[in-house]
């Protein structure tokens, strides 16, 4: 009999302990962890992916302090949907900073600073959903060196050429932007060197296949433009690639700190934030630069009009159409034994 009251009140505890536990313990398949992209730093807002009505554009930011309007621009042409950060160093802090703009689903940031997770399938398909895409700052060496001809790639073109949603960049991200990219593998130079010897190994121009956007055909871009005196390397930028351009006109955008250019579905460009963006065209691109030798200063003049340049701020509230690029240009631009001219 004592027996099979012991057995009864074994049984009984048993019955009580897994109840417990399961009461206690979430089944893993509630568990919002199990579900997260191995390389996301975090997502806020929603957990569940939007279906939103996406427009086309493309954002040029120059650097530092982001410029808030540049990004209610893109977010609303994100229809209020998934807004997604990609980067290769740093943190989470553009999450907060965009969900508290209103207006947006869920943002998220992946931290890609590998092959392994530049061809991941779950990065994959988190960036195919978002309705937004904005590439942090960094360096754009590691961006080129991790993403080029990955998955990432892949997934990116998809969001340009067929789901057609706002893409922008800042810094490095905005570096990779064009057509042709400044890629800094050998690290960074200054105009004062690139105008002093084009050949130098730090001078690392060529064309890109990770973005290259439809807007930015034969364009290149550069960034903290004035406030590091980046206008003279970004003339040389444009010396070495002419010959890869052909006698198609090279173009370049340079975008100050704190400032956006912001491009909508139509090509049409304006300024947004603090400062100043610059647009250069190649002006006689059938001829070459007089003097471009290794070691030896660039001379690219062509009677003084080797370049036409225009700065635009916020305050002028100008529309520029860059299909054609015939805007009523503000001068010339040109290089004589190293010495950045304008006239």
């Amino acid at each position: 009999m004592f027996q099979s009251i012991r057995l009864t009140l074994l049984v009984l505890g048993i019955f009580l302990l897994s109840n417990s536990c399961s009461s206690q313990d979430p089944a893993p398949d509630s568990d919002p962890k199990q579900n997260l992209n191995p390389y996301s730093l975090g997502r806020v807002g929603s957990p569940d992916n939007a279906e939103s009505s996406t427009e086309a554009g493309l954002v040029l930011m120059g650097g530092s302090t982001d410029v808030d309007a540049a990004m209610r621009w893109m977010i609303e042409r994100s229809g209020g949907g998934d807004f997604l950060v990609i980067r290769a160093s740093g943190g989470d802090g553009y999450n907060d900073y965009l969900y508290d703009l209103g207006g947006l689903n869920s943002v998220e940031t992946l931290l890609l600073n590998s092959k392994e997770s530049a061809n991941n399938d779950l990065v994959f398909q988190t960036i195919k959903n978002a309705e937004a895409l904005f590439i942090a700052g960094g360096d754009q060496s590691v961006y080129l060196e991790m993403w080029e001809g990955t998955l990432v790639e892949e997934a990116i073109q998809y969001l340009i050429h067929d789901k057609k949603i706002p893409i922008g960049g800042t810094s490095a991200g905005c570096a990779i932007m064009g057509e042709f990219v400044y890629s800094g593998e050998n690290g960074s130079i200054i105009s004062q060197e690139a105008l002093r010897n084009p050949f130098d190994s730090r001078l690392t121009v060529r064309k890109s296949s990770l973005i290259n956007h439809p807007f930015l055909k034969n364009t290149i871009t550069d960034q903290h433009f004035f406030q590091r005196s980046r206008e003279g390397r970004l003339v040389t930028f444009m010396a070495r690639l002419k010959s890869e351009a052909g006698e198609i006109p090279l173009k370049a955008i340079g975008v100050d700190e704190r400032t956006a250019v912001a491009i909508d579905k139509n090509g049409i460009a304006q300024v947004l934030g603090q400062s100043y963006a610059y647009f250069l065209l190649d002006n006689l691109p059938n001829l070459q630069p007089e003097k471009m030798e290794r070691s030896a200063p660039l001379t690219w003049s062509l009677g003084g009009e080797a370049l036409r340049y225009k700065a635009v701020n916020q305050a002028q509230n100008l529309n520029l159409d860059l299909n054609p690029w015939e805007f009523d240009w503000d001068g010339f631009w040109y290089v004589e034994e190293g010495i950045l001219k304008r006239n």
